[in-house]
Parts: structure tokens; sequence; C-alpha cells
């Protein structure tokens, strides 16, 4: 079992478990719980930013593309986004499919936690500055455009699934190791593994902090690896993260939400 911090509905502060990330199975006062036998909420507090293009496959993907207009070179620094507090889901609960769409973008990504106000920190010291890690689903609708804000295809109501839990940092040896899986319908849709990172964690974290502040509670996603699945009305997502835990919810239309059929 290892330390973990998690949410459950009804209590407002986060509360610290024994947890089986493999298992997804957690001990709270004495009796083990599965995560769906609990009513788990979203684990962060903070803002949560993502990066694009950090995976070397996505990065190879749009290399010829980044040599033309209007840029006409590859990035320099970090590409960052915002999954603001109206995307925020917890594990088990559903993603709602928009109408008129047929299919959304899974995007498994590891979620770097801050525990500490870090500015301009050292690539030596920078994961000390990380409270934990979690998993996140960077759920978007497919789109080809990459030189507009994305916000009408990223940050739509529930598409940032987050949790079950923060894994303390002290049980990932290396963040820069761990294997991401994507399961659609207890299918495996797509492997692959940070080690496979443009900048690692800690470079990461070190580029982004030298321009801006993270504060303890933000959440940094490390990125999205190439080739992302998509995932129809019905289908179940589950993304697994090597010592970080797994993260389930399932795809259901935004009308039957809103009806309250789905729940």
């Amino acid at each position: 079992m290892t330390k973990a911090k998690m949410k459950l509905y009804g209590i407002p502060q986060l509360i610290e478990a024994d947890v089986d990330p493999k298992g997804n199975i957690v001990n709270l006062n004495g009796q083990r719980f599965q995560t769906n036998e609990l009513s788990v909420d979203v684990p962060i507090s903070g803002t949560v930013y993502g990066t694009l293009l950090n995976y070397k496959g996505a990065f190879a993907a749009l290399n010829e593309a980044m040599t033309k207009s209007p840029y006409h070179e590859p990035p320099k620094a970090p590409i960052l986004y915002i999954k603001p507090v109206n995307t925020f889901s917890s594990c088990n609960m559903p993603i709602p499919l928009p109408s008129h769409t047929q299919a959304l973008e899974i995007g498994a990504a590891l979620g770097v936690v801050i525990g500490q106000k870090a500015t301009r920190v050292s690539e030596e010291q920078a994961l000390s500055y990380a409270a934990g890690y979690t998993v996140v689903n960077d759920v978007s609708i497919p789109h080809d455009s990459v030189y507009r804000p994305a916000v009408q295809y990223k940050a739509r109501d529930g598409f940032c699934p987050i949790g079950p839990w923060i894994i303390d940092r002290s049980a990932v040896s290396n963040p820069d190791e761990l294997g991401i899986r994507v399961y659609i319908n207890n299918e495996l849709k797509q492997e692959n593994t940070t080690a496979n990172l443009i900048r690692p964690v800690a470079r990461l974290i070190a580029d982004v902090t030298d321009f801006m502040t993270l504060h303890p509670g933000d959440v940094l996603l490390v990125g999205v690896p190439e080739k992302a699945p998509s995932a129809a009305a019905g289908d179940i997502v589950r993304i697994e993260i090597d010592c970080v835990g797994m993260l389930e919810n399932t795809v259901v239309r935004e009308q039957e939400l809103v009806l309250g059929v789905a729940k």
C-alpha cells in the first residue's frame, strides 16, 4: 500500500489514505474499498496547465507543419494551455459527449501536483516542489487547428477527469519511466511511456517556472502521447499510469446528462 491524498464528496478537505494503485483499492479507517464504492471527488484545488507537443511522437507528427506559416520554426519554450475549473470531474463521473459530436479524443496525461510555491526553480531541485502525482484525462473534441486557442474543443464542462487520488511523491521513484495505457471497454487502445517526453518532468517544471509561478495545488500536465484514441457514447474509458493509479469514466451523451438520465 502507498500513501496518497484524496477527497470524498461531503468532506471539504483532503484526507490521507493507504492505496493500491494497481488494484485501485483504498484503505480507510481499517476498511478496504474499490474506488467505485466511494464517492470520490476531484482531489486538486488549483489551476490545471496542459502542455502541448511534449511527447516525441506528437512533436514529430507536426514537425513539418511547424516550419510553415505562421511560425516557420518549432517552438523553443513549452506550449501551455489551461483546463479551467468547469472542466474538472472526478473518477467514475460521466464524460459529456456534446450533440453533433460522434466521439471524443482521450488524452492520457500524468499530472504533477505542485506542493509549494515554485518560481524559477532549478532542474536539479524541481521534483522537490511536487507534492505528488495524479492521473488526468485531458478530453477534447477532435480538431485540426493548432494555431488558434482551442477553447471550444478542450474547455467544455466535464472535459478534465482527475484522480482518483494524489499519490505521494515518494511512491514514484522516477516520473520519467512510467508506463501509460488507455483502455476503452477493457480493450487496450494506447500504450506509451513518460520516457518519451521531450522535456522530462523536472526540466518541464524548471522551464515553466522560469516565466511563471506555480502555486500549491496547481497541476502541470506533462503532455498527451500521439495517436490519442477516441471514445463514443457508452464507452468506458480507463487510463492507467504505473505507480500512480487508474482513472475510469464513461462517455455519456450530453443531452442525457441534462435530462438526468445518466448520473
